[in-house]
């Protein structure tokens, strides 16, 4: 995994690099989206399978964010970068994968998910001991056992996982613009507003 995060990480900073020296031509907003479209567009792709990783196996991942916000802020070596990236409205990198577990969640829950997504997932609702818990009518999901590290990392696990830790009245809603918008919110508070 480490070999797959060293090339991507690779990958953005080559795009970084060829964007940092027309940064002067493009303007912040141009810039901004080039910057979306060629390195946080890589960041998010199937990012899914970093689930579970240690903040240091992700630390390659999260300084391509930080280049990336200095590079559209143009801001200097020594600029407070928490800063940038809380104006430009970033999540950090593990904070990205959390969103994209829970994206793919909420789609199962609505039915809009393929079923080699949803048979992976297992509402506590539907588990005739568990029925009647509490946890059961707040829409979280079976987290299995495992015994394993790489297990814990498995979306059957780590989708539950990051789910269950969602507040209730966000897994209720039925709207997918709207729970977007209050998963980046929620993710956005935690990750920034707890420093």
């Amino acid at each position: 995994m480490r070999d797959h995060i060293s090339r991507l990480a690779q990958t953005c900073f080559f795009h970084l690099h060829h964007l940092c020296s027309v940064r002067c031509q493009l303007g912040q907003d141009v810039t901004k989206r080039l910057v979306c479209a060629l390195v946080l567009s890589r960041l998010d792709y199937c990012n899914v399978i970093l689930a579970g990783l240690s903040a240091s196996t992700l630390a390659p991942l999260q300084h391509v964010l930080r280049v990336a916000a200095r590079v559209v802020l143009d801001l200097k070596p020594r600029d407070h970068i928490s800063c940038a990236l809380r104006e430009l409205h970033w999540l950090p990198v593990s904070e990205r994968i959390v969103y994209k577990l829970c994206f793919l969640v909420h789609k199962a829950s609505l039915g809009q998910s393929p079923d080699y997504i949803t048979d992976l997932l297992q509402p506590l609702a539907a588990t005739s001991s568990r029925s009647s818990l509490r946890d059961a009518s707040c829409g979280d999901y079976v987290i299995p056992r495992t015994n394993q590290k790489t297990a814990d990392r498995a979306f059957s696990t780590a989708a539950p996982r990051a789910w269950n830790q969602l507040p209730t009245e966000l897994k209720r809603t039925q709207s997918t613009s709207a729970f977007r918008r209050g998963l980046k919110t929620f993710l956005f508070n935690r990750a920034y507003c707890s420093e």
